[in-house]
């Protein structure tokens, strides 16, 4: 089994052996198993998907929607240190897309390059909540 420790700023989010970790990198996608070779990496926004058996459907995968950060890979230890990391239960969906109606508002109304970068920051966040609390409804239904 594969140790996952996925810790943010707000602390450890999660500490446990599971089966498979899926994580969003600058290079694209990449899945961790057992053995994976020693790997350090940049976190890119995305959203990791933890498999905690190996017999475990697609469905019953944990989401967390992540923005930046790093991985270290070794001795069976997958450690993603985040700057920001929601679970599907802690994510609002109404809260969402509210907050991801306001960024598209704000980028369409930027005056400058800073509010435009911040309204698109904004919106990449917000998007990736939605993906995550999307994920977390079709798996229940």
């Amino acid at each position: 089994m594969l140790h996952f420790q996925l810790v943010t700023l707000t602390g450890v989010k999660v500490d446990q052996k599971v089966a498979e970790v899926l994580l969003p990198t600058l290079d694209g996608q990449i899945g961790v198993l057992t053995d994976h070779m020693p790997l350090i990496s940049v976190v890119a926004n995305g959203i990791i998907s933890v498999r905690k058996a190996a017999d475990d459907p697609d469905y019953k995968l944990d989401h967390y929607a992540t923005f930046g950060g790093v991985l270290d890979i070794s001795s069976n230890l997958l450690r993603v240190l985040a700057d920001e990391a929601d679970g599907a239960d802690e994510i609002n969906e109404v809260e969402a897309n509210k907050a991801y109606d306001l960024a598209v508002k704000m980028k369409a109304e930027a005056k400058d390059e800073l509010s435009l970068e911040n309204a698109q920051k904004l919106l990449d966040r917000q998007a990736v909540r939605l993906q995550v609390a999307n994920l977390r409804r079709l798996h229940r239904n």
